[in-house]
């Protein structure tokens, strides 16, 4: 019996046809632990791997991952998105110097109290972003 790869595996039980673009985006994303990219890294990654992908299909591929639930959108300013392979409930540390982002140990914030949505909205998540200098 053939073995289906866990990406291939991923990737449909998301409800994502496995294209060779998508599998091997999927596989630099999951294969080694959980991680935050750009767009722009996992494009660079992608062609080092000899896999030839455009940086707006890496966008759309991305989008298409959080979607679905495979990965979480964390945006830190306006234009500039990582994308988190870790889906849970966690915040971020944001070291500004350098762009590096980091999970905060889900034990150390607490989130008290929410406002109330306005009417005819609902929340949909909460993000905390620590921004960090030095």
């Amino acid at each position: 019996m053939r073995q289906i790869p866990a990406a291939m595996d991923r990737l449909r039980e998301a409800g994502l046809r496995p294209t060779r673009q998508r599998l091997a985006l999927a596989r630099l994303l999951f294969d080694n632990g959980d991680r935050h990219v750009t767009a722009e890294m996992l494009h660079s990654e992608v062609m080092a791997a000899g896999v030839r992908v455009s940086l707006a299909t890496v966008y759309n591929t991305l989008h298409q991952f959080t979607n679905v639930g495979l990965l979480r959108e964390i945006v830190v300013e306006a234009g500039r998105s990582y994308f988190d392979t870790n889906t849970s409930t966690h915040h971020h540390f944001f070291h500004e110097a350098n762009g590096h982002l980091s999970d905060i140990p889900g034990t150390q914030i607490e989130v008290a109290r929410v406002p109330d949505a306005p009417e005819g909205t609902r929340i949909k998540s909460v993000d905390v972003i620590v921004r960090l200098e030095g």
